[in-house]
């Protein structure tokens, strides 16, 4: 069972519009709400791919039975703690060809709440065969609280991805997570090169690129792997979906690895909503994806 943490949960909207113009009144023509967040979208591709997962969270306000009903619904397992504030609502406006995204900061977790949290985390660990943290911290949680998280793993001898950005990865490598997955710009944030994230206690750094792939940089080499064509969709989750392949795949070589988390990026862009994948698409895009080693350095290679 793959455990996925989402720290900073919401309920996703998603608009769709038929174009986007500043000052104009949009109609979308559709409206879809469901559990979202990184972790949760993670947990989504997951359950959808037929692997036992549990989604652990914490929620709160009017919106919160709003995503335990959606999850119930969807058949995927969860541990929902219960908080004070109100959970947040994440925004998407899709156009042709273009995504727009309002992401709510999310409600201030006190230090109780959090330790809850934590504390679950720490209960699911025995059955667990890996660990997923994504997404931000939100308000009221010390940067290195994804640092915490991947001590228990680490204790357990349980393997963690974690994919986040900012102070929390830059406090959450310290912690020695088995594998980071930033994009390219939350890799600038920190450094212009992805070895230095494994000089600083990162086992594998894995750097999704969008439609040019993902870059990864292990102890045992470097590799570039592409997806054999660009799609049009939505893009909204396709790192998500990259992180579920990762952490499914973490028992295979790292070509392997990288050639299922490209191929279900990409077929994340074909899905309607941020968690969904083309299942078929993502069959047939794993023998697809190129996958070549290289001695890059930075983020373009």
């Amino acid at each position: 069972m793959i455990v996925t943490v989402t720290a900073n949960p919401a309920l996703d909207v998603t608009y769709r519009v038929g174009a986007l113009e500043p000052g104009a009144v949009i109609r979308p023509a559709e409206v879809r709400k469901r559990a979202g967040g990184k972790g949760v979208n993670v947990a989504r591709v997951l359950h959808a791919l037929g692997h036992p997962v549990l989604a652990l969270g914490s929620v709160g306000g009017t919106d919160a039975e709003l995503i335990r009903e959606d999850l119930t619904a969807a058949g995927i397992p969860h541990r929902l703690t219960a908080i004070a504030g109100v959970t947040r609502r994440t925004t998407a406006l899709v156009a042709p060809g273009e995504v727009t995204l309002v992401n709510e900061p999310g409600p201030r977790l006190s230090e109780v709440e959090w330790n809850e949290l934590a504390e679950e985390v720490a209960r699911q660990l025995d059955h667990a065969s890996a660990l997923v943290c994504s997404g931000s911290l939100p308000p009221g949680v010390p940067a290195d609280g994804y640092a915490r998280l991947i001590g228990l793993a680490r204790k357990a001898g349980v393997p963690v991805v974690l994919d986040t950005s900012g102070d929390a990865l830059r406090e959450g490598i310290k912690a020695g997570p088995d594998v980071v997955k930033p994009n390219a710009d939350e890799l600038r944030e920190l450094t212009d090169d992805p070895h230095e994230l494994r000089a600083r206690g990162a086992g594998a750094v894995l750097v999704s690129q969008g439609a040019e792939g993902m870059l990864a940089v292990t102890e045992r080499g470097t590799w570039l792997a592409r997806p054999s064509r660009a799609l049009d969709g939505n893009t909204t989750g396709a790192g998500d979906a990259a992180v579920a392949g990762i952490a499914l795949n973490l028992h295979q070589d790292w070509p392997a690895v990288l050639r299922h988390a490209v191929a279900l990026s990409a077929a994340a862009v074909l899905g309607p909503l941020a968690g969904d994948v083309d299942l078929d698409h993502y069959r047939r895009e794993v023998g697809a994806v190129t996958v070549e080693e290289t001695h890059a350095t930075g983020v373009n290679g």
